[in-house]
């Protein structure tokens, strides 16, 4: 009889046990453990973080960070990090949001026009992806990787394209620019490269021209007439005589790409540099900015006139008014200079 009691003790007390650890069990694995009210939150991993830097993020977003702590060693992920943006959803368990930070890595739009040099490039793309902008800015000027695909110093910003496209968030710098020279190509279809061989271009120097394009007009219906303009220009022999060339010519020469000049001075004409397109004939060397889409298109498929001249119409803001010969077109210049001349303008 005594046994017997001693035997049942003893398996109360086991269920009693077996109840304590299941329920540790589910209260670690199975109880929800957010603190924020949001529906949702985000975390970022670096692609060298260690399980401290993840448990940092996760403090101000968990109720209970020791249980978090005891299910992420008990499930291997303490040891098994891995890098990227993660949601966690409000009411999630422990067990879900290791799971989530397992498997279900974030893809991020990475968004990028209009950069007119390669290092604001970089900096744009490092707001968007952990690569920092030394790195990405190494990986950018890679002489070896520019040689190898047929660019150099000057026509290196022609290789990405302006637009938005999905990433992971931990991207590496290396990985960010091969993945852009994939997009480089698939851009530069048949039908494309067809259209610049016929203007007697190259893909580079259609994307120099569409640069003087994008920088003359913010219009993309006028774009075409434009480009037709240059490209008219080009084939009698003209200088393209594009006032964006000696804005960038400048900002290039002093190294302040932030620098705002509204009126182009006779004085600047004279500047000597290869992108001064009042000096040296053909297309710059390189793109004075990242031109739209709508840009480069419009080079390829730019509107068949006789026009060799255009200037701002103060009449139409936005848009310019053309002109066939240097007669018609001083007359519609007149009008421009003496606007400017009337808002004070002097620079």
């Amino acid at each position: 009889m005594y046994i017997k009691k001693i035997v049942v003790a003893i398996l109360i007390l086991g269920l009693i046990g077996a109840g304590v650890f299941a329920y540790r069990v589910y209260s670690t694995f199975f109880t929800p453990n957010t603190s924020f009210n949001n529906k949702e939150a985000f975390v970022y991993i670096g692609s060298n973080d260690s399980f401290a830097d993840v448990k940092e993020q996760l403090e101000p977003l968990l109720t209970d960070l020791p249980s978090f702590q005891k299910a992420a060693e008990r499930k291997g992920y303490a040891s098994n990090i891995r890098g990227g943006k993660y949601r966690i959803s409000k009411g999630m368990t422990n067990n879900d949001i290791i799971n989530n930070l397992r498997v279900n890595n974030i893809p991020v739009r990475v968004s990028f026009n209009n950069q007119e040099n390669i290092a604001s490039l970089a900096g744009r793309i490092s707001e968007q992806i952990e690569a920092d902008s030394l790195s990405l800015l190494k990986v950018f000027n890679d002489t070896e990787f520019l040689g190898e695909n047929g660019f150099d110093k000057e026509t290196k910003l022609a290789l990405y394209i302006p637009n938005s496209y999905e990433f992971f968030w931990n991207t590496s710098a290396e990985e960010f620019r091969d993945r852009m020279l994939k997009e480089y190509k698939r851009f530069w279809t048949e039908d494309r490269l067809a259209k610049a061989k016929a203007q007697g271009m190259t893909p580079t120097e259609v994307v120099s021209l569409a640069a003087i394009v994008h920088k003359e007009t913010a219009k993309v219906d006028e774009r075409p007439r434009v480009a037709g303009v240059y490209l008219n220009r080009l084939r009698s022999g003209m200088l393209l005589q594009a006032d964006p060339t000696v804005i960038y010519a400048i900002k290039k020469e002093t190294g302040n790409y932030d620098t705002i000049i509204k009126r182009v001075l006779y004085r600047d004409l004279e500047m000597d540099s290869p992108y001064n397109t009042y000096k040296y004939g053909g297309v710059p060397p390189g793109p004075i900015t990242m031109p739209d889409i709508s840009a480069v298109d419009a080079v390829l498929n730019p509107e068949k006139h006789n026009y060799y001249y255009f200037v701002a119409n103060v009449k139409n803001f936005g848009y310019h008014m053309f002109a066939e010969n240097i007669a018609q077109h001083n007359r519609n210049k007149a009008q421009y200079i003496r606007w400017l001349n009337e808002q004070k303008i002097n620079r």
